[in-house]
């Protein structure tokens, strides 16, 4: 087959078997010189929005050529294992630990059959770069640690008057005008913070962070992780409450943190968000939408969401808006929204390309 030359945003996207690539809602690797894209495998229909396969991983020297290396992370057939098949196994992100030479994947992890009530993460290592991978816990982060940027009064768990005035309440991930922004996150101090949406971002000093949306989806959190990046170091930030984002995406340009974002609106598109500090752990503030552009597309995200932010191995801040295109009704037929991210004034803008290639970087 014909070798790519370019990014066609939004368009099928063969591998190297001429086959629909099929790593949605991933993050990319670069590794010993190569990129490694692990992202859930979809099948077809509906029942693709559940984890029937488990994480597919392939690999690129040029980032438009993908071979297929298999699936790193596979459901397990024991109804007991907390990635049993049928189970939710969302935006799968894989980290290697120069410390321990492992591999180290975290997941969003919802048990089979119980919709989002879990919120769990799930952590899986292996050896080698495309697996496989083997489940090593499946848990509820930051349990029994109270968040460094909350006042010292806030910092005690719920009174039974206070958990039964939201028992009731209606917290289904969306935006609501009731929902309670100081609370969940206390309410789930002794069993844990719930974790959806995530990514996973390993700063210069080799600093890894678990960056999840939490509390109902109202609060993103971000914790930094143990030295070898299996668990939480018991460090972590409330930011933004009761503002609703979700497909935390990081980069960091000059010497500041910048985090693509999205609404809360279920499969469908929504405005982009980007958030800014200039620490890791600091105070977070919103910049609005960062896509460019005439029409009607910079408000869904180009018919996207974000999932990962792919620095580009030797070009000076060259990064990649890595987003996906959903399809709840045939999910195998999800597609990949890649676009340059272009720098004004030192903030991330994303603009629509209907194809475009690496050169773009040598402006």
């Amino acid at each position: 087959m014909t070798a790519n030359k370019s990014f066609l945003p939004g368009q099928l996207w063969p591998d190297n078997n001429g086959v629909h690539i099929n790593a949605h809602g991933g993050g990319v690797l670069f590794h010993n010189g190569v990129y490694y894209w692990f992202g859930e495998h979809k099948i077809e229909g509906e029942a693709g929005n559940a984890a029937h396969v488990g994480v597919h991983v392939y690999s690129s020297r040029d980032l438009y050529n993908w071979q297929d290396e298999g699936i790193a992370l596979a459901v397990s057939d024991d109804s007991k294992s907390p990635i049993t098949r049928g189970c939710i196994l969302e935006r799968p992100k894989v980290v290697f630990n120069s410390r321990t030479k492992k591999f180290v994947m975290w997941f969003h992890l919802e048990p089979k059959d119980v919709g989002y009530a879990g919120s769990l993460s799930g952590v899986a290592v292996a050896d080698n770069v495309t697996g496989p991978f083997q489940l090593i816990n499946a848990f509820r982060p930051n349990t029994g640690v109270w968040p460094l940027n909350v006042p010292d009064a806030d910092k005690r768990e719920l009174s039974a008057a206070e958990l039964g005035g939201i028992s009731g309440m209606d917290l289904n991930g969306g935006p609501r005008p009731w929902y309670p922004k100081q609370l969940l996150f206390r309410r789930d101090f002794a069993g844990g913070q719930m974790a959806r949406d995530m990514t996973l971002f390993v700063d210069d000093d080799g600093s890894a962070y678990h960056i999840y949306s939490s509390e109902a989806n109202g609060t993103l959190h971000i914790s930094r992780l143990s030295d070898d990046y299996l668990s939480p170091a018991g460090k972590f930030i409330r930011v933004l409450p009761g503002r609703f984002n979700e497909a935390p995406a990081m980069l960091k340009f000059r010497g500041r943190y910048f985090l693509f974002t999205s609404d809360c609106t279920g499969w469908a598109p929504n405005p982009a968000r980007l958030l800014t500090a200039d620490t890791i752990f600091g105070n977070w503030e919103e910049l609005g939408n960062p896509c460019l552009g005439p029409g009607v597309e910079i408000t869904n995200t180009f018919i996207s969401q974000s999932t990962f932010v792919l620095p580009v191995h030797g070009k000076a801040d060259a990064f990649i808006f890595m987003a996906d295109r959903w399809n709840p009704a045939n999910a195998i037929d999800g597609r990949y929204v890649w676009l340059p991210v272009e720098f004004r004034h030192d903030v991330p803008t994303i603009s629509w390309h209907d194809e475009w290639n690496l050169s773009f970087f040598d402006k």
